[in-house]
């Protein structure tokens, strides 16, 4: 594992830059997913090309651009597959995908358990959050979704820095406060509670109140996932495509882990 430098001072006139990279790209995902259709799946596959970059440039430095095009059709598949409702066999295709990207990089001497991983750490959260548009009154359940995650990430990212305080785990991610992670989890269960006023008498708010504290819990660990994978490549970024954010993948860690627990929720709904 190679070590990263310790942490820094926070500088806040990154702060900014982050406001300004979100008021470009928030407008514009939230508008993707409110009409959903094509500009939905046009956002997902856009989302797909560049986490898999990302993920052949960090795991892959002898040969990113088989691995990248072996975890993209292993993703892009299960992605259309379930946006067409064939669900069994969505999930299928990207397990057929995650074994050819595996054999794909011991043909080209790279590690093949991190190609494979890699269609399932992408695919799984994209075909979730293609399935969870698609339900009944799915817009809405995904603008919880990104309410609950963006609350977690600012407000873990605001209260961590004026606080500061104890690390959260250090070993992996020396900027993470047990400060940040509480208020962090705090807004997001207040998002939870409060999105659920879009969904009237069908969802009270304790109900969305638990959805944001799982969902908090869940983009937190996802964070903290992503941040213990950079360690073990040895980067500080996935990438640097957003600038004050670095690439996509550290954008939405949080959100690849949240997906799941919303996508849970609703489909408890449907036994219920």
């Amino acid at each position: 594992m190679t070590p990263l430098p310790p942490a820094k001072q926070f500088d806040w006139s990154n702060l900014a830059i982050r406001a300004a990279s979100a008021l470009v790209l928030v407008p514009a995902t939230v508008a993707a997913v409110w009409f959903g259709a094509w500009p939905f799946l046009l956002l997902i596959s856009v989302g797909v090309a560049l986490l898999a970059i990302e993920w052949a440039g960090m795991t892959a430095p002898k040969a990113p651009i088989r691995v990248l095009s072996t975890v993209l059709v292993g993703v892009l598949a299960g992605v259309f597959l379930i946006y067409l409702r064939y669900v069994p066999l969505a999930w299928a295709a990207m397990a057929v995908g995650a074994a050819v990207a595996a054999f794909i990089a011991r043909r080209v001497a790279e590690r093949p358990a991190d190609a494979a991983f890699g269609v399932v750490y992408i695919g799984v959260p994209c075909l979730a959050l293609v399935w969870l548009r698609g339900t009944p009154d799915g817009a809405l359940w995904v603008l919880v979704l990104f309410a609950v995650t963006w609350a977690a990430d600012i407000a873990a990212f605001l209260v961590g820095s004026v606080l500061k305080g104890p690390k959260l785990w250090p070993r992996f991610s020396p900027n993470k406060t047990w400060s940040g992670f509480v208020g962090g989890l705090a807004a997001a269960t207040c998002a939870g509670a409060l999105c659920s006023t879009l969904f009237g008498e069908a969802m009270g708010p304790v109900t969305g109140a638990v959805i944001g504290f799982t969902g908090g819990l869940a983009t937190m660990g996802g964070d903290l996932w992503e941040s213990m994978l950079k360690r073990r490549f040895g980067v500080k970024d996935s990438g640097d495509l957003i600038p004050g954010h670095g690439g996509l993948l550290d954008r939405v860690d949080g959100l690849m882990f949240a997906v799941l627990v919303v996508a849970l929720a609703r489909l408890a709904e449907f036994f219920t």
